[in-house]
């Protein structure tokens, strides 16, 4: 796989951020002084104009791009490049009270006032023609400036709205999407239950907090309607960027494993992923081995998004936030290490939020680059200019991407419709936890694994965990069929198959739609435990796996016991299974138990594929990225104490020298290791 690199005139990573002159335009010192900074920091880049409306267009029609237009020109003379920004994510006073349509409605029929961000209507015409007009003239003054490499539309997209114009355009979408057939709605929403029946389109609500909330297929058709707009919004903001400048690639700032978006769906009309990271480090609930790892899965999420391509860490802190429940420092030493890993997992950037502390306002205390002191001989500052510099020690490693031969299945709407339904325990359900802990057990192995759709292309992989799959799309079950048929190992746990994509149960037995012929097990019960409630999964080798908050009572049809239950009446009943199927196997695990304990049965499916594992001290993370000459492996020491890594045999691009055999990493501490394959 050949390198891509990202932004040419770049070469390398890039580092960076968010950049507000606009707030300070009364003060050229500052301007200038920035600029001798960003340079002192190695940043090469800065993302402009997030929030830059009221200055672009202090009153309706009144534009003002010049001062813009300096900015990138003073950057790009000291070689800082710009990611320009579309400025709708915050909107200006003049345009809500003028254009009342622009805000947005809630769930309960009220429509907002003027103030935040995140606050307008995608639907309303007026909006977005105000919209289109901004774009339009940012790109005519700025887009064909030789500093500007790319195009960030909006800011964090987020929301919904409720009022009668989106109503009327949900309405719409769902007489298309059901081919204007409104009995085949009926049918998929089971709207016989409780007399729900709907005579037309045009009767149907969305779930308002104080309406209609006990459809499952409506709830879910909402949501992806949200989707569905949000992303035509964006593609409206990136259409009349590239009616100007077609060649401009885009990107929009994503958030973590945000619930109200369908990340997947968005990123088709995207040229780059990227997204905010903001874990809570330091937390009293877990370990900073926990926090990094759970980061990875994060990164992972983003990465394969766009797989094969590099993604971007379009924001970070390198201090602190302010709107944590507790707003901790990164400790020393922590902003070196969470940077390594960005890139590790397949960033080719690290960016912050932001670049200069504002004075005042909601983020006023903000992490930044630069503190309220406004020097350039401070821990962060000193922090983020060695990061800067090791960027640039690494440099052959951008363009290169992450390549494994496992995968975590994860779908926002197998999440939605886990989150909506009236099963299990209310408090319980846990699905992004469950996934995570048993991705960061692979991890612990040395073994990255990506984070894909249950209906996406599984010929890559050999190693598929499938945990929680209520929903199935509708080629989900072939598509595992052929997976395992091919010879991959499969492992799915309790809640799989239950519902197909309308949300409507499989009939004949669970999982559905083909999954229990290829597991040879059928599902009749599942049982919700109390903290107090004990039982646990006696395996073949001895072992016994705790079980804890739900298990499942099977009826064995074809498949090999390699578990069974030791408590309650399903005592002595199967617990895990295996089958075997064509070249590959099954794997189903009935029971919630801890990810830990499941190693054993990992380490069998991994070794079964003829996938390495490593052998890694506790709070080590091992990460590999590779085009198809050099490999590149990244070894992050979450510890305090230093570690002894053995099996390490390449040159530390970090230090500059040739590791044979050993890797001594102190506390906090990275290497990149580089080797020709």
């Amino acid at each position: 796989m050949a390198k891509k690199i990202l932004f040419p005139q770049i070469g390398g990573f890039v580092h960076g951020g968010d950049y507000n002159p606009d707030q300070w335009l009364d003060r050229p010192d500052i301007l200038e002084e920035d600029i001798r900074m960003m340079k002192k920091a190695g940043v090469n880049c800065v993302t402009l104009g997030v929030f830059s409306w009221s200055a672009y267009e202090p009153e309706e029609g009144d534009f003002h791009f010049e001062w813009m237009e300096q900015i990138i020109e003073n950057l790009y003379q000291n070689g800082i490049y710009t990611i320009l920004s579309t400025p709708s994510g915050a909107r200006p006073a003049w345009l809500d009270f003028k254009y009342l349509e622009a805000m947005r409605i809630d769930s309960r029929g009220t429509r907002n006032h003027h103030g935040g961000r995140h606050n307008h209507c995608m639907t309303s015409t007026k909006f977005r023609d105000k919209v289109a007009m901004i774009d339009r003239k940012l790109a005519e003054h700025l887009g064909s400036h030789p500093g500007v490499v790319m195009y960030h539309i909006s800011n964090e997209l987020s929301g919904e709205c409720f009022c009668p114009r989106c109503v009327q355009k949900f309405q719409m979408y769902l007489a298309e999407r059901y081919e204007y057939d409104i009995d085949r709605l009926n049918a998929e929403w089971w709207t016989s239950f409780w007399s729900h029946h709907y005579n037309t389109f045009g009767e149907i609500e969305p779930p308002f907090s104080n309406g209609e909330t006990t459809i499952m297929g409506l709830n879910m058709e909402w949501k992806r309607f949200t989707s569905w707009n949000m992303t035509d919004f964006m593609q409206h903001e990136i259409d009349t960027l590239h009616s100007v400048t077609p060649d401009i690639p885009v990107t929009t700032n994503f958030m973590r494993l945000f619930g109200g978006l369908n990340y997947r769906k968005m990123a088709l009309g995207l040229d780059v992923i990227s997204w905010d990271n903001y874990p809570d480090y330091h937390s009293e609930r877990e370990t900073l081995a926990e926090t990094m790892s759970e980061t990875a899965f994060q990164h992972a999420v983003m990465r394969c998004l766009k797989r094969d391509t590099p993604f971007m860490m379009m924001e970070s802190t390198p201090s602190l936030v302010n709107w944590h429940e507790v707003n901790k420092l990164k400790r020393p030493g922590i902003h070196r290490l969470s940077s390594l890993q960005a890139v590790a997992c397949g960033s080719d950037s690290v960016q912050y939020f932001q670049w200069r502390k504002g004075r005042g306002s909601y983020e006023q205390f903000h992490g930044a680059v630069v503190d309220h002191l406004g020097t350039d001989d401070t821990r962060v500052f000193r922090e983020v200019a060695e990061v800067g510099a090791l960027l640039q020690k690494i440099v052959p490693a951008a363009g290169t991407t992450v390549h494994t031969r496992a995968a975590m299945l994860f779908d926002w709407e197998n999440r939605w419709a886990i989150w909506d339904v009236k099963a299990l325990s209310k408090k319980g359900k846990k699905y992004e936890e469950t996934c995570i802990g048993i991705w960061q057990e692979f991890l612990k192995l040395g073994v990255d694994m990506d984070v894909v759709g249950s209906d996406e292309d599984l010929s890559r992989y050999d190693v598929v965990i499938a945990p929680m799959l209520y929903l199935l799309q509708p080629n989900t079950g072939e598509n595992l069929r052929i997976f395992v048929e091919r010879g991959g190992q499969l492992l799915a746990t309790y809640f799989t198959g239950y519902v197909d994509a309308a949300q409507l149960c499989y009939l004949g037995g669970f999982p559905g739609d083909g999954l229990k012929e290829l597991f040879g097990i059928i599902s009749e019960e599942i049982d919700s435990l109390y903290p107090s409630d004990k039982n646990s999964i006696a395996m073949k080798d001895g072992s016994q796996w705790a079980v804890k908050e739900y298990a499942e009572i099977l009826r064995v049809q074809d498949a090999e016991v390699l578990g069974t239950y030791t408590e309650d009446f399903y005592q002595g009943s199967a617990a895990v299974t295996c089958k075997n199927h064509g070249k590959g196997s099954a794997y189903y695990v009935a029971a919630r138990t801890d990810a830990a304990a499941m190693r054993p049965l990992f380490e069998k499916m991994l070794a079964d594929a003829g996938i390495p594992v490593k052998k890694l001290p506790d709070g080590v993370e091992f990460h590999t990225r590779s085009d198809d000459k050099e490999c590149y492996e990244f070894y992050l020491n979450c510890n305090t104490e230093p570690v002894k890594i053995s099996g390490v045999n390449g040159r530390d691009m970090l230090t500059d020298t040739e590791i044979l055999g050993e890797l001594n990493l102190p506390g906090y501490g990275a290497a990149v290791i580089s080797s020709t394959k």
